[in-house]
């Protein structure tokens, strides 16, 4: 008889637990970058796995923007100079990568062996921690199409959707 109360009580703990994780948000939202000094918030769930920038092999008569092909995981990954495509700076040469520079891969779901260089990881943000900033009537690219955000410290972030951008047509133009 006791075993079946505390069979009972682990079910109704654990459909308590299930509901809870169904109607709560999620503590992080994005994944914040920076690529030349901008912040840049990708959503996690476009987001796959972070690596060290290491051996870059290079493509020839691709746009400069396009830093060659990496190995991750056994896997060949294209690899894009996410600031210099965004137009923030010129192309980084190859053997100007910093070490806090990382690889950051397209979440696999994408269906897109990509994965961009960015300058510096700068943590998880969540919607708590960023207040919306009004729509201004400047352009942006579709990928660049999410909301900015102002965190605390003044700080603006522009969300860039990794799931558009593999999509977008000028990302996908890397011939010269």
């Amino acid at each position: 008889m006791a075993k079946r109360e505390a069979l009972r009580e682990l079910q109704s703990r654990l459909a308590e637990r299930l509901q809870a994780a169904r109607t709560e948000t999620r503590a992080a939202s994005w994944l914040a970058v920076e690529c030349a000094g901008a912040g840049l918030l990708v959503p996690l769930a476009t987001a796959g796995e972070i690596f060290p920038a290491g051996t870059l092999l290079p493509v020839p008569h691709t746009q400069a923007w396009f830093l060659g092909v990496a190995n991750l995981r056994g896997g060949l990954h294209g690899v894009v100079d996410l600031a210099a495509f965004l137009g923030l700076r010129a192309p980084l040469a190859r053997d100007a990568v910093r070490d806090q520079a990382r690889l950051l891969a397209f979440n696999p779901s994408l269906g897109s062996h990509c994965a961009v260089l960015v300058d510096r990881l700068a943590g998880l943000r969540n919607r708590q921690q960023l207040q919306p900033e009004p729509a201004d009537a400047a352009p942006r690219p579709d990928f660049a199409a999410g909301g900015r955000w102002r965190d605390a410290d003044g700080r603006l972030w522009q969300e860039v959707d990794l799931a558009l951008l593999a999509r977008h047509e000028l990302f996908l133009a890397i011939a010269a």
